[in-house]
């Protein structure tokens, strides 16, 4: 009997062997295919470029290009990018990211890197921002609304001259290097000091309640050659002397300089009821309603403002313009700058400098974070960093043309098919410069990037090329006035946008 059984044992663990085998075959066969349906899936419906599927989820990534940025003062920033699905990268040991944010500035101690970005990244900062935020070069430029100014010592003469002139006049004494201001007799001004300037004291500052204050604009710069300049338009910063300013007292600053540790403005009781819990209003519509209360038109005011943004601008277009030029892909560029303001008593505005990266930091009044963190996404919005359709950094072809197409950049229909724009000299005529064929790959690639601003604006406002509405655009040629082709052709563009489409209309 055992003889027998021995054979039949066998073959049962042959059999059972057979079967798990062909169980692990099955098993394989069906992962296989389960495998390649996927990469079926992803390779002709989610992915049609054909790149692997793990380059196309990866995270955008921004890197950080600043002191101890770790230290929380970019907390609101971080904030912002990583809420859109952007992870942080490291600045020392990658070149691979989509953003770099620089709080200082990195066209010197960085410059190599910055001549070798690559298409699509992008850069909160322009060269030749320094033309505008140096103190001295902007006190000194004489445009309207900034205080009399004289670089020292070159300018020594006519300061002590002008102040011959107007003997009840105040002047400080400021440099690049020293953040501090104070009133001094003439006597105790150091007149030959390299690299400072003496400026002329505002003496009769608006006053809310006693409490002398400065505005301060959010302002992104988009493009140089044409200029493109927003203002963050729902809110500003506001901030108060901590003491009153009478009675005067040179020597109390107080009473008279914005510092870090300055009187928020929901303290100041003509303030509150706009700013509190109940009421909520902004600083921009909270000032707005107190103004009103002086008989007074806030619009004047915000207009000079405004005006005065471009004015600074357009003086140092040229410096931007040439020193953009040495850098690649000048498309890389944006910057986000305040400009801060006091007003007089008669509602005039005096601009009083322009900081290259403003603080962002709300460890002093956390009541600010909101307010910071909704002027970054804008300025990042507006540039197309956050909110984007296509997540990539450098779409293809197909993708831009999804988000806009040389179709939608095209005006004047009326103009572009006339006998005149459709001859071979036609593009030498004025009239015909905006139509598809007289467009350069540069114009176009320009038109587009204003196309989507103009669709990303959210909180922002263009203030240069000028708004322009309906009635202006029908009956004002308001570009011929710009200085530059680029900038005339810019504003053109808008004004005839305006006539084809009224939601470009401002």
């Amino acid at each position: 009997m055992f003889p027998r059984m021995l054979p039949r044992s066998s073959v049962i663990l042959v059999v059972v062997m057979v079967l798990v085998l062909c169980l692990i075959i099955t098993a394989f066969n069906i992962w296989t295919l389960s495998s390649l349906q996927s990469q079926h899936f992803a390779l002709f419906h989610s992915n049609p470029t054909g790149q692997s599927v793990s380059s196309q989820s990866a995270a955008p990534k921004y890197i950080v290009y600043a002191k101890h940025p770790d230290s929380g003062y970019l907390k609101h920033v971080y904030n912002v990018m990583e809420r859109d699905g952007y992870v942080r990268g490291d600045f020392n040991t990658s070149n691979d990211w989509d953003v770099m944010w620089a709080h200082d500035y990195p066209f010197k101690k960085i410059r190599d890197k910055m001549l070798k970005l690559k298409p699509g990244q992008r850069v909160n900062k322009f060269p030749g921002s320094g033309y505008i935020t140096n103190k001295v070069n902007l006190a000194t430029t004489g445009l309207k609304n900034v205080p009399q100014a004289f670089q020292l010592p070159k300018e020594k003469d006519l300061f002590l001259e002008y102040a011959k002139l107007h003997p009840n006049k105040m002047f400080v004494q400021k440099s690049n290097n020293h953040r501090g201001i104070q009133i001094e007799k003439i006597s105790n001004l150091k007149l030959d000091a390299e690299g400072s300037f003496v400026q002329e004291f505002i003496d009769n500052p608006l006053l809310v309640d006693g409490y002398k204050f400065d505005i301060g604009l959010y302002v992104t710069l988009t493009s140089v050659d044409p200029l493109r300049v927003y203002v963050h338009d729902t809110d500003v910063l506001l901030r108060f002397c901590p003491t009153k300013y009478h009675p005067f007292d040179a020597e109390d600053k107080d009473k008279y300089v914005v510092q870090d540790d300055y009187l928020p403005s929901w303290q100041v009781p003509s303030f509150t009821k706009y700013m509190g819990d109940t009421a909520g209003f902004s600083f921009k519509d909270t000032l707005s309603a107190y103004i009103k209360t002086l008989g007074k038109d806030p619009d004047e005011m915000w207009d000079q403002i405004h005006q005065t943004i471009v004015d600074v601008y357009k003086s140092q277009e040229e410096h931007f313009t040439r020193a953009t030029s040495h850098y690649p892909h000048k498309e890389a560029f944006f910057e986000m700058v305040r400009f801060d303001f006091v007003i007089d008593d008669q509602l005039n505005v005096y601009l009083m400098e322009a900081n290259m990266s403003p603080n962002l930091s709300s460890a002093h009044f956390a009541a600010n974070a909101l307010l910071y963190e909704q002027v970054v996404h804008s300025v990042l919005r507006l540039v197309g960093v956050v909110g984007r359709s296509v997540t990539k950094a450098l779409p293809l072809k197909p993708e831009r043309d999804m988000q806009v197409s040389n179709k939608d950049v095209l005006v004047s229909p009326a103009t572009c098919v006339t006998p005149e724009c459709e001859g071979k000299s036609s593009c030498e005529l004025q009239q015909c410069e905006l139509c598809n064929q007289c467009l350069t790959k540069d114009d176009v690639d320009n038109l587009r990037r204003a196309w989507l601003e103009r669709r990303n604006q959210f909180a922002t406002r263009r203030i240069f090329p000028h708004p322009v509405t309906r009635e202006q655009a029908r009956t004002a040629d308001k570009e011929l006035g710009e200085v530059g082709d680029s900038n005339r052709k810019m504003s053109k563009w808008y004004r005839e946008k305006c006539l084809m489409d009224r939601t470009w209309c401002d």
